[in-house]
């Protein structure tokens, strides 16, 4: 089969990749409009499962991979005024550019072909390929020639972002939220590679009118952001540029199509469908599709039709609470003022009473930071009534320290499970945030 994969992301790559494994005679080649490592964007998240995933598909890239992340404990969120709450939890991170490079490299090693520096804007330009995939990002050009033959909805959301880099290494997921004259801003950010952190910044539309953010240039956007994240900065300091590339405010967009294929073309990845960042599962989403529609292709090698049927199918069933969760994220954090206020106007009530805006401290459970963050980790629906009491157990930095040790242990016994190679030293989970 003559496969053509427009679209060098990790959809595109480990498609190829995934393909090549499994029938090393089908003639694949990936097409990709930028220059050999060229990517926007800083640092993806993704957690064991993933890992899992790559482990079982291909464990030679899955090694590359994992020795080129950085494993992260614990999620921390602040609030201005308020303190700080933790979240139990682990993760792992790396650089976009690093895992882009290494599926390129795995997918030439298998034979796969990849051609850069090419714009295809319509897939009759491969007519006489067999299969035409479209993993070329949530603006697809292959899935917008044509007309909308795929049934495609685009919904764009409420807040600005920006996606920014910094030298403040983050050894944990870190949100810190600062109320400022115009309203709350916010930030993300976790480790991308030795010494480079990611930093999403995001508010709402008014706040980001209200500081200006609509008329600043990109200098004095930095400027602006590092002083308002001061703190959390310790003194470092922001970065707008990612291999040539200046970072812009955007708004989310989310991607739905009714179809993944029509005829001999097919999406991938957010060609197919989009999830707000908030939800961290982008990557994973791409790679999982990449391997489902390989293996249904080779479970199907002589029936395409009825190949992309399934992948279309299962793949959108899959989906779909995944993308009803992203959803709900995306909506929680365009009202998160709404509970940052209340916090805000807490600790001002208090504020003769709690020394320091420490309302944690205090004999009220319900106030400060701790009940924002069980807010914020329960934002997609009901939970029950013990889960706080257990939130607030591990805010304790004696169990906080238990329950590091016990993710090191259940990490270490994944690791083996699945062959990753041994640590050069062992990981010390008391070195994340106290």
């Amino acid at each position: 089969m003559r496969i053509v994969c427009v679209g060098g992301g990790p959809a595109g790559l480990y498609f190829a990749v995934s393909t090549k494994l499994r029938n090393p005679a089908h003639d694949v080649t990936v097409i990709e409009r930028d220059p050999p490592g060229a990517t926007y964007g800083w640092g993806v998240v993704y957690w064991d499962n993933l890992l899992d995933v790559f482990f079982r598909n291909d464990p030679p890239s899955a090694r590359r991979i994992r020795s080129q992340s950085t494993l992260w404990q614990e999620q921390r969120i602040s609030v201005a005024g308020a303190g700080a709450a933790y979240l139990a939890g682990y993760g792992f991170s790396m650089q976009r550019a690093v895992l882009l490079d290494i599926l390129a490299r795995r997918a030439i090693e298998l034979g796969v072909r990849i051609s850069y520096r090419q714009e295809v804007d319509d897939p009759s330009s491969y007519a006489d390929a067999d299969l035409v995939v479209a993993a070329d990002g949530a603006n697809s050009r292959v899935r917008q020639g044509g007309g909308n033959p795929f049934g495609t909805r685009v919904t764009t959301g409420r807040n600005p972002y920006i996606w920014l880099g910094t030298d403040r290494f983050f050894d944990t997921f870190a949100f810190d939220f600062e109320r400022t004259p115009a309203g709350w801003i916010w930030c993300h950010a976790y480790p991308s590679s030795a010494g480079l952190s990611t930093c999403i910044v995001e508010c709402t539309g008014r706040t980001w009118e209200g500081l200006g953010f609509d008329e600043r240039g990109d200098a004095d956007t930095l400027r602006e952001l590092e002083k308002i994240f001061a703190e959390p900065l310790d003194g470092h300091g922001l970065i707008s540029q990612c291999r040539g590339r200046t970072a812009r405010w955007q708004r989310f967009t989310e991607i739905s199509n009714e179809r993944w294929y029509h005829d001999n073309v097919v999406l991938l990845g957010d060609a197919a469908h989009t999830t707000h960042f908030t939800l961290g599962s982008g990557t994973a989403l791409a790679i999982v599709d990449a391997v489902m529609l390989a293996q249904i292709l080779d479970d199907n090698d002589d029936d395409l039709p009825a190949a992309l049927q399934s992948f279309d199918a299962r793949g959108r069933l899959a989906l779909r609470p995944v993308q009803a969760a992203a959803r709900t994220s995306m909506t929680w954090f365009e009202q998160a003022d709404r509970h940052l206020d209340q916090v805000g106007d807490r600790v001002r009530d208090r504020d003769g009473d709690v020394q320091g805006g420490d309302v944690e401290s205090s004999r009220d459970g319900d106030r400060g930071a701790v009940s924002f963050a069980y807010a914020m980790a329960g934002r997609h629906g009901p939970q029950p009534p013990w889960r706080y009491r257990v939130h607030r157990a591990t805010q304790v930095p004696a169990v906080r320290r238990a329950m590091r040790g016990l993710h090191t242990g259940g990490r270490w016994c994944l690791a083996r499970r699945r062959g990753e190679p041994a640590p050069a030293r062992p990981e010390r989970p008391e070195r994340a945030a106290r």
